[in-house]
């Protein structure tokens, strides 16, 4: 067996400084999955008393799901005259005013066409709530007309605020995650991104992130702005960032919440494509405040949001163009450019890309699925054991997306939702099945 002499040529020094960039930057991303893992569910103290809060939930034609998020929040195991429901039925052509009005909400109607996606309506509903119920109100949720909450989920919120944060992130699971390769996808990263990632912050005391709903932002912060000032198509992770920046802690309780996700590949795509977008926006806007502040008042926050919006992805695929582009000169020039080792090299540095990416997604979404069982609600066990295999081929189709977001324009578009399951039909439905 002839061995393959290392030569350190230029498309070796490339794929030495992809790997040790990669495994630098987000090494402490693993860190983290091992504190939660090792660690647990961050326990907090008690409030020492109950505060008064306001869910907003913006909603575009949700007349299928409003009702049952209405019904969980007025199910909460906390006095109900601290808490008001407040939903902007947002350009709707259905009945989803009207639902929810019946369901218990207090309900504004918004018919603007030109200022469209989830943050102009939380600027226009937030400005009428500070309006019509000046001072009422300590902190806000914010929800989407899809979700679903646990029963105790404001009484553990309320213990995290009452340690003094200006912002808490909370627990996602999902409700459908039976439904599809793309919904079970989802459902396992969002189980991965609260115990492993927003828990384990928690644990070592930086900050955390708020991720499209489930989230509580204090009152002070939306008097300061007279609304929502937070516009680009990642409203949260713009907020998040703000917050790193600033200094702002965004604390993290274990509280519960269920989010309906994407079925199909389609209306993933497009999801996705906005997120992308979105993380490029931020990632401009806010790069360079973000290496200031990390750098000048050493603020961890700063660096994770750096990683967190940073295009990672897209550094990954630039690897595997410029290895693919070296071996189509190397092809095409016969060896006369390329020499036989350097072919070899480079071919089985693309295979062992695709290998280690693969093989670390399986790892995160195994160990996810196995610590995190008891929150996955899915009676079709087959779906949960074939999750482990396609959570990694959902992961590559970032890599399209990442190219395709940074150079094609994308518009906000709303993510129809039709899962109409009450809380007990979601928790129950698992149950049974175990039984």
């Amino acid at each position: 067996m002839r061995l393959i002499p290392l030569e350190l040529t230029p498309i070796a020094i490339f794929n030495l400084f992809v790997m040790v960039f990669f495994l630098v930057c987000l090494f402490y991303q693993i860190v983290f999955f091992f504190i939660g893992m090792v660690r647990g569910e961050v326990k907090i103290a008690p409030a020492k008393r109950l505060h008064r809060y306001g869910f907003f939930i913006a909603a575009h034609n949700e007349e299928a799901v409003i009702a049952n998020l209405v019904t969980s929040i007025k199910e909460q195991d906390y006095p109900s005259e601290l808490i008001d429901i407040f939903v902007v039925a947002d350009a709707c052509t259905d009945e989803t005013a009207r639902v929810a009005r019946e369901a218990g909400a207090i309900v504004y109607e918004r018919n603007d066409l030109a200022r469209k996606g989830k943050s102009w309506v939380m600027d226009y509903g937030f400005d009428r709530i500070l309006t019509e119920y000046p001072g009422r109100h300590e902190a806000f949720f914010v929800f989407d007309a899809d979700n679903l909450i646990s029963s105790g989920y404001v009484s553990v919120m309320n213990d995290a605020f009452d340690q003094g944060f200006m912002a808490i992130t909370s627990y996602r699971n999902s409700k459908n995650f039976g439904s599809s390769w793309i919904s079970a996808a989802y459902a396992t990263w969002f189980l991965r991104e609260a115990r492993f990632l927003n828990n384990a912050r928690m644990i070592c005391k930086t900050s955390c992130a708020v991720s499209g709903s489930g989230y509580l932002v204090a009152a002070n912060i939306i008097e300061g702005m007279h609304g929502w000032d937070f516009h680009t198509l990642t409203e949260d992770i713009q907020f998040s960032t703000f917050c790193a920046v600033h200094g702002v802690r965004i604390g993290y309780a274990p509280a519960e919440f269920y989010d309906e996700q994407p079925v199909t590949f389609a209306a993933s795509w497009k999801q996705r494509m906005r997120w992308t977008k979105g993380f490029y926006q931020v990632f401009f806007t806010y790069g360079r405040h973000l290496f200031k502040s990390m750098l000048l008042f050493r603020r961890f926050a700063a660096y994770d949001l750096l990683m967190v919006i940073g295009p990672a992805m897209l550094l990954s695929l630039m690897s595997v163009l410029a290895n693919g582009t070296f071996l189509i000169v190397a092809m095409l020039s016969r060896g006369f450019l390329v020499t036989e080792s350097e072919i070899e090299m480079c071919l089985g540095s693309l295979v062992m890309t695709f290998v280690s990416m693969y093989l670390s997604f399986f790892i995160m979404g195994a160990l996810t699925t196995l610590l995190e069982r008891r929150h996955i609600h899915c009676p079709k066990r087959w779906r949960v054991i074939s999750n482990l295999f396609t959570f990694p081929l959902f992961m590559f189709t970032y890599m399209p997306i990442t190219v395709a977001a940074l150079f094609l324009k994308v518009d906000w578009v709303p993510t129809p939702h039709a899962v109409s399951v009450t809380l007990e039909q979601v928790v129950g439905a698992s149950k049974h099945q175990a039984s």
